[in-house]
This record gives C-alpha cells, structure tokens and sequence, in this order.
C-alpha cells in the first residue's frame, strides 16, 4: 500500500494505523521503510497510531486527540517526558513496560495443559502449481499450570495462533500429543470431543466479529452453557455474575453488541468464555485492537481472574510490552518452532536464541520508559 501511494510521488503521505495488527520487525521494516522515505524525498508524513512505542521511534511532533478534539501538541521528547495534560499522563503511563515484574519462583501445582512434540503441517496443490508444504509447528513442547500465564511471542507465520488452534482442537494436529489433565486429546475422535470443549475456551482478536449481532448479549453469553445442558435461568444467573466479573452492568444484557465499545464488548467476550467456566483460556491477540488505556484495563482484568479462579492461560501476542507484564512464562516461536522457552524475567532480561534477541531489538520505544515523567 505505502508502495502505491509513492507512484503519485506525494508531499504529504497519511498513514493510518499501518503497523497495528503486525508483528514487531515488521512494524520495524514499515518504519524505516518511511523515515528513509522522509529524509530521501522530503514527504511529509501524518501518521495516525494508538501505539507509543511507534510513537516514540518516528515521531517528531505529537498531537494528542480525544473525542475529536485536540488536547495537547509538541516536540515528542516533551509530550512523551514533561506531557502537561492529565488526558496525555494517563494515555502514556498506561502504555506497558518492556520489563517484567518479579513473579518469584514457579510454585507446585496441577498441570492444566501438557503438549508433546505437537506439529501441524499444512499441504495443498492447484492445476499447474507443484504441491505445497508448510510446517506451521513443529515438534512443540509446552506445558501450563493451574494460576499461570504461559505467553507465546514471534513473528506473523511464526506458528503461535496455529498452536492455540491445535491445543482447542479448532483444526486437528498432525503430529504430538495434547493433554488436558491426564486426558490427551490431539487424536481424539471428534465425536468424543464434545465433553473436553468447555474446558478450553478462546478470546479472538476482534470482539466485534467473535459476536452474533442479531442476538443481545445475555443470549450469547448463555449460548453456551445452555448447550451443555444448564438451564435458561441458571445460565442467565451466571451471566449477570459474570457481567460484574468484567465490570460491566449486568442489566445490559439485554443490548446488542453494537451498543458497546470495543472494550466492552471484549469483556462480553471474557464474560462468554468463563460462563463455560474452562480450565484454560486462550486469549489469541486479545488486546492488539484496542488502544492503550482499553488494552490496560482488560489486561488487569484477565490478571485478576487468573488469580481469583486460579485460571491457566495460553496468552498469544506479537505485543513484546503486553507479554512482559502479563506472562508468568513465555515461550518464543519462530518458523514454526519453539527457539526459547523460560520464565518472562529470564526470557526479556537475558534471551539466549539469536532470533530472540533480534526480535526484542526490532521493538520500537524499546529504550523509552513510558510514565517517568520529567518535571516541569
């Protein structure tokens, strides 16, 4: 896209949230790709981010907006380090920090989810086109306990989503195994399946089309015990709870989706999930749409329910940041393999693999402590 945009050969070049949804050195290629466009030719470039590591890397001037109005403008080193606005304080202490928190050493506990050497190959031909092979994983090994936060991190095709979607048994493994407990479910029939389908449940990145919307939210939240046999009005019950679970008004399920922000409505989702009341949750790109001080909220509250129902979570981001803070351990993937795997301080503070520490060099705002601020 930024390729055709230069054909015209323009002064002026609107990018619009063009590295959001993609992995960090990616994100690193867009963003050189037009500071060189910059300097070479002298365009000028507005460039439209929810993103202040992003911020901070290209950026030299910031104009802060909110409903539409601007509420602060400057040099980025002032905005990002003496910002005069509460609005912009809070916007930039929200942004997480690259650092992880001390979590102490790995306590016992009962093993959730267990995988051995699970792999899923991907192969396909057309008229004229040689037959195609893509190991998508390869020879996983990764196990989460009761309380944990196990993140997996690496680059788009790395294979992190396709290995959530092995372990819910969204598309079926072609090598290892996948426990549950004792219960190894990655050859199971799909007929004997149905049992183990409540104990794994998935958050999608985008709340909005995870969601039905001609039904109101207390239906898609009940849609799913009510499957596996609870009553209307239990379920109804454990969707009002729920609702308070997520800090959401319980006597709004009887709105639509549309009728709630991107926010809220992946907490409806959080709320859809835990109603199957899942052993392990998978949030796969949970937070990536949403801008910071949203992305804050919705991480604390996954952090609380994790602690309060002692949950097992199988956290997939690209985000380096949100890994940091949310991750107990964090599993780094890159061509379809697992190349490092520890606890997130090991990982973040001391990464052994080469494509590690490449990956963590390619972080924009990787220098810049966001929420220190100067004074004035």
């Amino acid at each position: 896209m930024i390729a055709m945009a230069l054909v015209l050969d323009p002064v002026l070049l609107i990018a619009d949230e063009p590295t959001t949804a993609l992995d960090v050195t990616t994100q690193a290629e867009i963003l050189k790709l037009i500071a060189e466009l910059q300097e070479g030719q002298g365009t000028g470039v507005l460039f439209i981010t929810h993103d202040f590591g992003v911020v901070a890397e290209i950026a030299h001037r910031v104009a802060v907006l909110r409903w539409g109005e601007l509420v602060e403008m400057g040099p980025t080193e002032q905005i990002l380090s003496r910002p005069q606005e509460a609005y912009t304080k809070m916007l930039i202490s929200s942004v997480p920090s690259i650092h992880p928190q001390h979590r102490g050493a790995r306590k016992d506990g009962i093993t959730v989810l267990r995988t051995e050497k699970l792999g899923k190959i991907y192969s396909g031909s057309g008229f004229f086109q040689k037959a195609r092979v893509v190991k998508a994983a390869v020879d996983v090994d990764l196990d989460i306990r009761k309380g944990e936060t196990l993140g997996i991190v690496g680059e788009s095709g790395s294979g992190k989503s396709t290995v959530a979607r092995c372990i819910a048994r969204l598309i079926d493994p072609t090598d290892g195994k996948v426990f549950l407990g004792d219960t190894e479910i990655a050859t199971m029939p799909p007929g004997k399946l149905r049992p183990h389908r409540r104990k794994v449940q998935i958050v999608f990145q985008d709340p909005y089309r995870s969601m039905n919307p001609r039904i109101t939210v207390g239906d898609f939240i009940i849609e799913g015990p009510m499957n596996f046999g609870v009553s209307r009005q239990e379920a109804l019950a454990r969707a009002r709870k729920l609702m308070e679970t997520v800090r959401l008004d319980p006597n709004a399920l009887d709105r639509f989706p549309h009728q709630f922000s991107g926010g809220q409505r992946q907490r409806i989702c959080i709320a859809r999930a835990l109603a199957m009341e899942p052993e392990l949750l998978i949030a796969d790109e949970a937070v990536s749409a949403l801008d910071v001080s949203v992305q804050k909220q919705v991480l604390q509250l996954l952090d609380e329910i994790r602690t309060r129902l002692n949950l097992a979570v199988l956290f997939i981001t690209h985000d380096l940041r949100v890994a940091a803070q949310i991750c107990d351990y964090v599993a780094v993937m890159s061509k379809g393999r697992v190349v490092e795997y520890g606890s997130a301080e090991q990982v973040f503070g001391s990464p052994r693999d080469d494509y590690t520490k490449a990956l963590f060099a390619a972080a924009p705002g990787r220098h810049w402590e966001f929420g220190k601020f100067a004074a004035a």
